[in-house]
């Protein structure tokens, strides 16, 4: 491991950030199809058109389990091509089916493979970088991943337009075959192999014992939960929120992506402002904005009365610029003392952040009906538990620890 690697690699970067930008896609992509497909298949309940989008997410949740402890036995490169045969099969189920149950099942399979792609770009990225700088790469990283849902929609909407919607799942099928063929020819094996932990039946327990020693990386996995969780309401809930509550039908793709611009762009400014006041500070100072925003709005709109559509949008783009600080840093501070385990680290932070987020995110989405207020008041109450776990690490250190 290059535990001072201080080079910045532009195509290791967008490499990266092509693995995890497959699960943008698989999810982004399909939102304005999700009237069409829950009618195609009979769906008579719009909120339960939520489970194509959570869905995927619980398979990301459980695929971690599986491919980070086998990526740290037997190498990333390997285990990523492992998942993305299981992505396809589970894309194959989701375009022949006729029956919404066999679309939710070809859905969790997809985010089973994607599970490898997306959390194996961390353990790489884990495996070459440590500390501040790491933070740094992981925020660009995510800053060029944002670039996908900010096209996702819009692209669903020509294909829809044009095709019919099991064209999005063929378009993602052959993008995630070309970054596939990209990341077997230019991405070196990250994980030496006198660096591998030798496979064993209890290798996953052994790795889940030694997660639990560092308590940091624990608080920052649940609270990685409480803001996915949060985020991931939205994500469900964006096309029924502008295209049934607003009438925004044609506007949807490109509110969504402006939208996705305002977290892109603090990304972008977390890379660059990382490196001099750290991680952990502006991880913080972020957290505290994203529970003010949403707290704000419970307070001015507690009625239930939906704002104009411009104030609307001004609240969730505080809200997600706060969310573009968070994401990267607090995956960065819970991977920092896990390089030993790089593997079954990222499997477990992102198993326990996404089978908190799957539930939290279907329970507030199911009040999502007329009015977005649930949705901020979702945000406020994770908002402030993730403070609360922030104030409890700060008053566990030493108050320089922070500075």
């Amino acid at each position: 491991m290059q535990k001072s690697n201080t080079e910045f690699r532009l195509e290791f970067v967008a490499l990266m950030a092509s693995l995890m930008s497959i699960v943008a896609l698989s999810i982004d992509a399909l939102l304005p199809a999700l009237p069409e497909i829950g009618s195609a298949l009979g769906v008579t309940n719009e909120n339960d058109n939520q489970l194509l989008i959570t869905m995927i997410f619980l398979g990301l949740g459980f695929g971690q389990l599986i491919f980070g402890p086998l990526s740290d036995s037997f190498g990333r490169k390997s285990i990523v091509y492992i998942g993305f045969i299981v992505f396809i099969i589970g894309s194959m189920i989701c375009v022949t089916t006729k029956s919404f149950e066999m679309m939710i099942i070809g859905r969790v399979l997809q985010g089973v493979g994607l599970s490898s792609p997306r959390t194996l770009s961390i353990a790489i990225v884990r495996d070459s970088y440590s500390g501040d700088y790491m933070a740094k790469i992981l925020s660009i990283v995510v800053m060029v991943f944002i670039l996908v849902p900010v096209i996702a929609p819009a692209l669903g909407q020509f294909l829809l337009n044009f095709y019919n919607w099991e064209s999005i799942f063929y378009v993602n099928l052959i993008y995630g075959l070309l970054v596939m063929l990209w990341f077997w020819k230019r991405q070196p094996e990250t994980l030496q192999k006198e660096k591998r932990i030798k496979f064993t039946s209890h290798q996953f327990i052994d790795g889940a014992k030694e997660f639990v020693k560092f308590k940091d990386a624990v608080a920052f996995t649940f609270i990685s939960g409480f803001i996915t969780g949060s985020f991931m309401v939205y994500l469900s809930t964006s096309q029924q929120i502008f295209q049934e509550q607003y009438n925004l039908a044609d506007m949807f793709p490109y509110i969504f992506a402006s939208l996705a611009i305002s977290i892109g762009l603090a990304t972008y400014l977390n890379s660059v402002f990382v490196l001099k006041y750290g991680m952990w500070r502006i991880a913080y100072i972020a957290t505290i904005a994203y529970a003010a925003i949403s707290v704000l709005y419970v307070l001015l709109f507690w009625s239930g009365e939906n704002p104009r559509i411009s104030i609307l949008i001004g609240f969730f783009a505080l809200q997600f610029f706060a969310v573009g600080f968070i994401f990267g840093n607090i995956r960065a501070l819970a991977m920092q003392p896990l390089g030993h385990i790089a593997g079954i680290g990222a499997a477990i932070n992102g198993f326990v952040s996404t089978v908190m987020a799957v539930p939290i995110a279907n329970y507030i989405g199911s009040f999502v009906n007329d009015s977005v207020l649930p949705l901020f008041i979702g945000f406020s109450i994770f908002g402030i538990l993730s403070l609360l776990t922030f104030i409890f690490l700060k008053r566990k250190k030493a108050p320089n620890a922070f500075a």
